[in-house]
C-alpha cells in the first residue's frame, strides 16, 4: 500500500499537466506548478480524495505561496537544492561539560554559536548541562569554543589528568540526567596547557 501511495503521487508531481487532471496539496497549498527537485519529506502522510487528488500531510514542512490567485508555492533555496518548505530540526542538541576536578584547569571558555555568544563556562563551575537546539538552524552550523586561561597567582595544577571537556551533540533528557547520543563536538583542555585556544567547529543537524 505504501509503495502504491508513493508511485501514485510520484505520477502526480511529474506527469505532464494536460496528461491528469488530478492536482497535488502540499499541506493543503496546491503545488501543481511548482517545480520540485532534490527533495526528500519524511513522516508524511498522503491521501487521496474522492476526485483523485493528492494529498501529502508533511508536518514540519511550510508553504508560501506566491500568487494567491493561481496557488502557485514558492521554492525557498536550502543547501544544494530548491525546497518548497523550510526544513525543521527533528533532534536536540545539548551541551555538557565535565571535569575531572573543578577549578584544576584554570580555564574559562566562551560559547558561540553560529556567530552568536551564548555563554561562558567557568572553570570553577560544576557540570553544566543545557539545551542548545533553539539556537541552532537546520543544516550548517559553526561552534566556536575560545578558552581563555585565568590563572591568579600560582596555578592550581600542571597535570594532564585535570581536564575540562565540552560535548556537544544529538541527545536527550532522561530524570535529571541528559543523555548524549551522537556527540558532534569534544573540545578539552587539561592544566598543563597553557596557551588561550579559540577552535570553530562546523556540523550539520538534523
Amino acid at each position: 500500500m505504501q509503495r502504491l501511495a508513493t508511485a501514485l503521487v510520484a505520477l502526480a508531481l511529474f506527469a505532464p499537466a494536460a496528461s491528469s487532471a488530478r492536482s497535488v496539496y502540499l499541506n493543503n497549498v496546491k503545488i501543481d506548478n511548482v517545480e520540485l527537485r532534490n527533495m526528500k519529506f519524511e513522516r508524511v502522510t498522503v491521501r487521496l480524495d474522492e476526485k483523485g487528488d493528492v494529498y501529502i500531510d508533511a508536518p514540519g514542512y511550510k508553504v508560501q505561496v506566491v500568487d494567491p490567485g493561481s496557488g502557485q508555492a514558492a521554492r525557498a533555496s536550502s543547501g544544494s537544492g530548491d525546497e518548497v518548505g523550510e526544513p525543521v530540526l527533528t533532534r536536540r542538541y545539548f551541551l555538557v561539560t565535565e571535569q575531572t576536578v573543578p577549578g584544576m584547569t584554570d580555564y574559562d571558555i566562551d560559547v558561540y554559536v553560529n556567530a552568536k555568544w551564548i555563554r561562558k563556562l567557568r572553570s570553577n563551575e560544576e557540570q553544566i548541562y543545557t539545551d542548545i537546539t533553539k539556537h541552532l538552524t537546520p543544516g550548517r552550523n559553526t561552534v566556536l569554543l575560545s578558552a581563555r586561561k585565568v590563572t591568579q597567582g600560582s596555578p592550581k595544577s600542571r597535570s594532564p589528568d585535570h581536564v575540562f571537556r565540552v560535548i556537544i551533540g544529538e541527545g536527550n533528557v532522561g530524570g535529571n540526567h541528559v543523555m548524549i547520543d551522537r556527540p558532534v563536538i569534544d573540545f578539552k583542555r587539561t592544566a598543563a596547557d597553557q596557551e588561550d585556544v579559540s577552535q570553530e567547529f562546523t556540523f550539520v543537524t538534523r
